[in-house]
């Protein structure tokens, strides 16, 4: 019996510490009205609809918000969402109001149903535009169903951001610009005669909306490094970068590690090509087995390019920067992010001309990459016969002795003459 009695209190006491473990979550919809959310800066419609909230689409208002009254710091969030008639729409997170024009600002959780298939990215809403473009992510691009109740979740937790879209993992950001603020609804603008974020009538429903603000190292997901992690702090390194062997090419404020600046300069935390004339900014240190990544914006008509495997007179492979647009020399093999001279890239490939771009560079032995904005653009295989042929075949480097065939060398930004700005310049050695 007293077997028995000792059984059933050890039972009780271990479902009131399992009742204790579960994670506190709080509702922020309470199903049947909009307590607690206010409608700001434009005029389409948000109503509670079985349990849901829907926002329809109109034309002739700006962007719309569904705000929460209260503010939030580090949380996780969850939320159910469905989209009709390709209604572009996203949810805000630590998120405000700008006093000068009342506009909503902030961290935005994509809700894209165009082809694009961006849901589940970071848009920076009325700041610095896309954070984490689901190029870098094709799988978590493939999260989102039309038409369907999706799930999201959305952790949010000092400076690091992670999302997810039924289950599958869509953006890993780091980033310190804003630490609080409100979340928010959205329903896109719509335009009469520009279909492509929906038109009127379309809607956006969400249920479901829960945030859980204690215990939140607890509940987090563990990192599993499955995706690509963005740091959005210009010049520095996340934790997770130190962790997985990244270093800084570029200290963000001085040439140290660089020869060759005359014609350059530093502004905003950008190294810039201004002058006429320069010299090409080359690295101290060579560098054998590497990613490299490097952040650039060009202007109009604008040539440059990023050296790599070169030797010191600056006789290497070259990742192709250049204006497609208005540069007349942007023909064949020299478009941006070819290998100059020798393979062209594709001509459909996820450039943002009037932003900075993500320019990587993967050596390892033989093989080499060219990536733009999380999208291979081409490989190849130096030191083959196969490429000893293609470079004596080409114009400009068929006269350089065992071009594109040493083992180590520098990195190297061309001097161009016209407006290009780098930074975010990184290396992570392969060993």
């Amino acid at each position: 019996m007293k077997k028995l009695l000792f059984a059933a209190v050890a039972a009780l006491f271990l479902t009131a510490c399992n009742g204790t473990q579960q994670p506190q979550w709080e509702y922020l919809f309470n199903g049947y009205d909009l307590t607690g959310w206010t409608r700001v800066q434009g005029e389409a419609e948000f109503v509670v609809q079985d349990g849901m909230i829907v926002g329809t689409a109109r034309y002739d208002t700006p962007n719309t918000f569904l705000r929460t009254d209260r503010e939030f710091s580090d949380f996780i969030l969850e939320f159910e969402f469905k989209v009709t008639g390709n209604l572009n729409s996203g949810v805000q997170f630590r998120s405000n109001i700008r006093e000068r024009d009342g506009r909503v600002h902030g961290y935005q959780f994509e809700i894209d149903p165009t082809p694009r298939a961006w849901s589940g990215g970071i848009f920076d809403e009325q700041r610095r535009g896309w954070l984490y473009m689901l190029t870098f992510n094709p799988k978590g691009a493939a999260a989102y169903r039309d038409y369907e109740w999706n799930t999201a979740r959305i952790e949010a937790i000092g400076h690091e951001m992670r999302g997810w879209i039924n289950g599958v993992p869509t953006f890993d950001l780091w980033d310190d610009m804003t630490c609080t603020g409100f979340i928010a609804l959205q329903v896109h603008s719509v335009y009469r005669h520009y279909r492509r974020f929906g038109g009127e009538g379309s809607t956006v429903s969400f249920r479901d909306i829960r945030i859980m603000t204690e215990d939140l190292e607890r509940w987090a997901t563990p990192y599993s490094g499955e995706i690509i992690h963005i740091n959005a702090v210009h010049n520095t390194l996340s934790p997770i970068e130190k962790a997985n062997g990244w270093e800084l090419l570029w200290d963000g404020e001085t040439t140290n590690g660089w020869n060759n600046a005359q014609g350059w300069t530093i502004e905003n935390n950008m190294l810039v090509i201004e002058a006429t004339e320069g010299e090409h900014l080359i690295t101290d240190r060579k560098f054998e087995n590497f990613w490299l990544s490097v952040d650039f914006r060009i202007t109009s008509g604008a040539s440059s390019g990023i050296f790599y495997l070169t030797d010191a007179n600056g006789d290497g492979p070259e990742y192709q920067i250049i204006d497609d647009r208005n540069n007349p020399l942007a023909t064949e093999r020299r478009t941006l992010g070819s290998l100059f001279d020798l393979i062209h890239a594709p001509d459909d490939k996820p450039i943002r001309w009037n932003d900075f771009n993500t320019a990587w560079i993967k050596v390892r032995g033989n093989h080499v990459e060219h990536w733009l904005n999380g999208v291979k653009l081409l490989s190849y295989e130096r030191n083959t016969p196969a490429w000893n042929e293609m470079v004596n075949n080409s114009y400009r480097h068929r006269d350089v002795p065992n071009y594109g065939n040493l083992t180590q060398g520098h990195i190297l930004l061309q001097h161009s003459g016209r407006p290009v700005s780098f930074r975010n310049i990184k290396i992570k050695e392969l060993f």
